[in-house]
């Protein structure tokens, strides 16, 4: 880590871009490839026998689907280097603070920043996400994720170019104010591409308490994002269900389904819920 930085101080700008960017492509080709393939092998192939009372729709992606979202999701890895040039060249001039040794500024600001990044990045997807559902944005920048309306683990980053754009500058963006080590990135760009990944797979792998409720009713499930593909105008969240709570935008069947994905039967909440559906819907 400490020989990266003095090269990065050494060199020209032209040269260190060049240089990050052919250092960092491979690297996010890596991280997508085993974060979405090891999701896929372990969930959807090694253990999709015994995950079989868990799997949310009756059907699977098609090959040819899982093929495309393979192919639009390199051109993703390019964009999301390209933003780790953008992150280099700011530290490099001064505009963010990065840096090299994990406990250089103590363990506990270690795991805040890495806790913020992960509530921030939560806000800045509900929101960017919510916003390109908008009609006159969702044909040009949302619709290819879209187009895998029975999604799979390599759905994570098959993005049009504008979404990819919109998630790529997360990072630089919050590294401007907030001083992060390379480590703590390291760890959120991991944690960011498993958890997609398993918001993807079709399988509910969430434990869930007798009632049929998620156990961790905070965190975004596999039935939840799974119910945004199929029904698209709910559960905007990736991480965390707050704002969709919030904001009235988590689907009103969503502890229903997640009961049913789980195989447990839920309490009276159900019928509420359907009631609640029936009058958002004006019937």
């Amino acid at each position: 880590m400490e020989h990266h930085a003095s090269m990065i101080e050494a060199a020209d700008p032209m040269t260190l871009a060049i240089g990050v960017f052919l250092h960092i492509l491979p690297n996010d080709f890596m991280r997508y490839l085993i974060g979405a393939g090891g999701v896929f092998l372990l969930v959807n192939v090694l253990f999709a026998g015994r995950l079989a009372g868990r799997k949310i729709r009756t059907t699977s992606p098609a090959v040819e689907q899982m093929r495309r979202e393979f192919a639009i999701s390199m051109r993703t890895t390019v964009i999301f280097a390209l933003a780790g040039v953008l992150s280099v060249l700011g530290a490099k001039f001064g505009l963010m603070d990065t840096y090299y040794t994990a406990g250089e500024r103590g363990w506990a600001y270690f795991a805040f920043t890495l806790i913020m990044l992960i509530i921030t990045h939560d806000a800045w997807f509900y929101w960017t996400h919510r916003l390109i559902h908008h009609p006159r944005l969702f044909r040009r920048v949302h619709r290819t994720h879209h187009k895998s309306n029975n999604p799979s683990p390599w759905t994570a980053y098959s993005f049009d170019i504008g979404e990819a754009v919109i998630n790529a500058v997360f990072l630089p963006l919050i590294l401007l104010v907030l001083p992060v080590s390379m480590q703590a990135i390291i760890i959120f760009l991991l944690h960011m591409i498993v958890r997609n990944a398993i918001g993807h797979c079709g399988y509910e792998l969430f434990p869930s308490r007798r009632s049929g409720r998620p156990l961790f009713d905070w965190m975004t499930t596999v039935t939840h994002h799974d119910l945004h593909h199929a029904q698209a105008g709910w559960n905007y969240g990736l991480y965390f269900t707050w704002w969709d709570r919030l904001m009235g935008t988590e689907h009103p069947l969503y502890h229903e389904k997640f009961a049913a994905a789980v195989r447990k039967p839920l309490d009276g909440s159900a019928v509420a819920a359907l009631g609640r559906a029936t009058v958002k819907a004006g019937v």
